[in-house]
């Protein structure tokens, strides 16, 4: 059940990562939903550092750090997506 969880967290992160970026991205569902969860395992582990992971309610703090790791992920990852794909049109084109 962990696993599902942690698809369905990373989804909803990957979604509103690359909602809130601007822009077109050209990555994947897929890739969106790796970049998610890693940037909620990222976000984890950055309160854990600060000591904010675990508070009364809802972890407001955690949320906030898993959506900005899940941002600069989604967009590091973009870009180079974006490179790779550019590079893959272009070889296309010399080939022709």
């Amino acid at each position: 059940m962990g696993w599902l969880w942690a698809i369905i967290v990373g989804l909803v992160l990957g979604v509103i990562a690359k909602a809130i970026i601007p822009g077109k991205q050209h990555s994947p569902l897929w890739l969106t939903t790796i970049c998610g969860i890693l940037g909620a395992v990222a976000g984890n582990a950055i309160a854990r550092a600060l000591h904010v992971a675990e508070t009364q309610g809802i972890d407001w703090s955690r949320h906030i750090f898993q959506l900005v790791a899940a941002i600069i992920i989604v967009a590091v990852v973009d870009s180079f997506y974006a490179a790779t794909l550019g590079k893959r049109k272009r070889r296309r084109m010399e080939r022709v």
